[in-house]
């Protein structure tokens, strides 16, 4: 059964065929962008291809979750997990420490990604369920869960792990999601 992981460099094959798959606006939920040192780090396929890049990348990605990390204004602390399958990396979910305005309005406390050849599987709703334990141990409760109006299937992975939708705001369908276990 695939599970939720820190980012490790055990997966380094399967991350570069994963990111091989993403259409170029997708790129960004491969860790593309990292924000740790109070500087942005953008990453490219190339330099992901580098082992010892990698790592860094890596490493990048794990130090936005911690909550003394100076991350670059407007980033607020982050715990990013990949959702692997043995060696192989099928997704990731982020998990937003705290809400800025705009990510009340927009963006939210959770997102996700599954690599387009892993698609339709019921992923996208098992990572969800997975990372919210990950939102309650960081004190949230509820989650707030977004997605673009037209996006049914997102939608529909929403309301299977309990989403209850509070309103569309510019585009967006906020969700609020329970993470405690009762």
């Amino acid at each position: 059964m695939p599970t939720l992981v820190e980012p490790t460099v055990a997966v380094h094959r399967s991350f570069l065929a994963a990111w091989d798959e993403l259409r170029p606006e997708e790129e960004r939920w491969m860790g593309a962008e990292t924000f740790v040192g109070g500087e942005e780090e953008n990453w490219t396929r190339e330099q992901a291809a580098d082992p010892a890049e990698f790592e860094r990348l890596v490493d990048g990605i794990r130090g936005a979750a911690d909550p003394d990390a100076v991350l670059v204004p407007g980033i607020v602390p982050y715990t990013i997990l990949w959702f692997v399958d043995g060696l192989e990396w099928l997704g990731r979910v982020s998990v937003r420490h705290v809400l800025t305005p705009q990510l009340l309005e927009l963006g939210g406390h959770i997102g996700y990604c599954v690599r387009p050849s892993y698609r339709r599987r019921g992923y996208a709703t098992e990572m969800l369920v997975q990372s919210l334990p990950v939102a309650a141990e960081l004190g949230i409760d509820p989650a707030l869960v977004t997605c673009d109006a037209d996006n049914l299937a997102s939608r529909k992975v929403i309301q299977a792990a309990g989403g209850e939708l509070e309103d569309e705001r510019h585009g967006k369908l906020r969700f609020w999601v329970a993470t405690h276990t009762s």
